[in-house]
């Protein structure tokens, strides 16, 4: 009974509208595809008359992206990616990639191409047909006289079956005098026309030529010789360790000024004049101050008033055989001193030379008073005061002995006497007082 009730139903929904399924899984999407490479011009690649552009073509579908490897020969590891442009094409894209190949990528070459998760590989040739016969021409080093250090033209041109052979390596080298044996100084690259050049520094006198190494694709070649003369040229020279000192330093101050010149190869040179030239701060004017010659070692020694701040520089003019130069800046600040203490005046009074007359070889005696303005009020000085004295019929006074005044400024001293003459005290002044002269005494000497 219950059996017929379940038939009856289901009839009942079937009648009464369109019996809907469960969907299906959607059907998966097409793997992507990748055809075959092809490579214009076909393989095998000939590159007996020099470098060959050959390009990539290939297509994919059901993807957007791929990538295209090469492998050189006998290479273990991942091919290199080459450069690859797509073009749509309906459901597919083309992808196109060039490479240039030459005479040192001979070999069999892989290549791998990569679709998603489709790729598909192949192998192709580089090859050489004919091994060149090849000829270096119009070889030349120029000048063929420069000094030592000067810049050479060094250029060629490199043939091959009797046509300019581009794109390859050419190494110059050189034969000193003297030796056997050349060796590299430098490796150029010949243009299209096959031709090269170089500028080298001749520093010694030999022979130059351009050299080109065998390939599997040509045959080597050497140039013929060229020679260059190399003269000995200017020696140079330097100024080591200048410096100006001290720094800073008080206006009116003297500044010394000390280095060393030096010459190439022969280190201190002596008997060499040095100039010394000054740059005041903000001018752009070197001036000549000063000079000195240089001592046994070459080193020089000056000196010069100090004015202004700025920098000083020491300048060798060169002589025969070598070069001048320069030494490096040294920058100098110039301060205004400290004004002086002021200080007080002094007078020298009462003075008096006795006996009159006096024996020859007695002692005369000398009296007198030093005495300080103090604000307006003269005291008595404490300080060394000399005794000088000028021959009868003589224009010069001489220093004859040195005393002191006690602390109330009184002068006692005694010399023997041997000549008739002017004696006269005089204080030289220190640093709180200036100088004063006393008036002179004649004494007469008797004998």
């Amino acid at each position: 009974m219950l059996q017929r009730f379940r038939v009856a139903a289901l009839a009942v929904a079937l009648g009464a509208g369109t019996l809907v399924l469960a969907p299906t899984a959607a059907t998966a999407a097409a793997d992507p595809v990748v055809t075959r490479v092809g490579i214009s011009p076909g393989p095998p690649i000939d590159v007996t008359n020099g470098a060959v552009t050959a390009t990539f073509r290939f297509a994919t579908k059901g993807t957007d992206k791929a990538e295209l490897q090469l492998k050189p020969p006998g290479d273990v590891s991942v091919g290199k990616p080459l450069d690859l442009t797509p073009t749509k094409d309906g459901d597919w894209t083309r992808w196109t990639g060039t490479r240039s190949f030459d005479s040192t990528n001979v070999g069999k070459w892989s290549w791998l191409a990569v679709a998603g998760g489709a790729s598909r590989g192949g192998t192709f040739e580089v090859v050489v047909k004919k091994v060149l016969d090849t000829k270096i021409v119009d070889f030349d080093a120029n000048p063929d006289f420069v000094d030592r250090g000067d810049l050479i033209k060094v250029s060629g041109r490199l043939l091959a079956d009797g046509k300019g052979y581009g794109g390859q390596s050419v190494a110059l080298t050189f034969r000193a005098r003297g030796t056997d044996a050349y060796r590299t100084v430098a490796k150029v690259t010949t243009g299209a026309d096959g031709s090269f050049s170089a500028g080298v520094r001749a520093r010694e006198t030999g022979w130059w030529r351009a050299e080109f190494a065998a390939t599997s694709a040509a045959k080597g070649s050497v140039s013929d010789a060229d020679r260059v003369d190399v003269r000995r040229g200017e020696l140079a020279s330097r100024i080591a360790g200048f410096d100006a000192r001290p720094e800073p330093v008080d206006k009116g101050d003297r500044l010394t000024f000390t280095g060393a010149l030096q010459v190439e190869g022969r280190g201190g040179v002596p008997g060499e004049r040095v100039s010394i030239f000054f740059r005041a701060g903000g001018s752009h004017r070197w001036e000549y101050v000063t000079s000195d010659v240089t001592g046994r070692d070459g080193r020089f020694w000056a000196s010069a008033t100090a004015q202004t701040s700025g920098w000083w520089r020491a300048e060798y003019a060169g002589t025969r055989g070598v070069r001048g130069s320069v030494s490096d800046a040294d920058w100098v600040r110039v301060d205004q001193p400290a004004p002086p203490p002021a200080k007080a005046d002094t007078r020298l009074i009462k003075f008096n030379a006795y006996p009159e007359p006096v024996k020859r070889g007695k002692y005369a005696r000398f009296t007198g008073k030093l005495q300080i303005d103090d604000e307006g009020t003269w005291e008595g000085y404490r300080g060394k005061v000399a005794l000088y004295f000028k021959r009868a019929g003589s224009h010069k006074w001489q220093y004859v002995k040195t005393t002191w005044s006690n602390g109330s400024g009184r002068l006692y001293t005694k010399v023997k006497a041997w000549n008739s003459g002017r004696w006269r005290f005089v204080f030289a002044g220190d640093e709180d007082a200036y100088g004063d002269t006393s008036s002179s005494d004649y004494v007469r000497v008797k004998r």
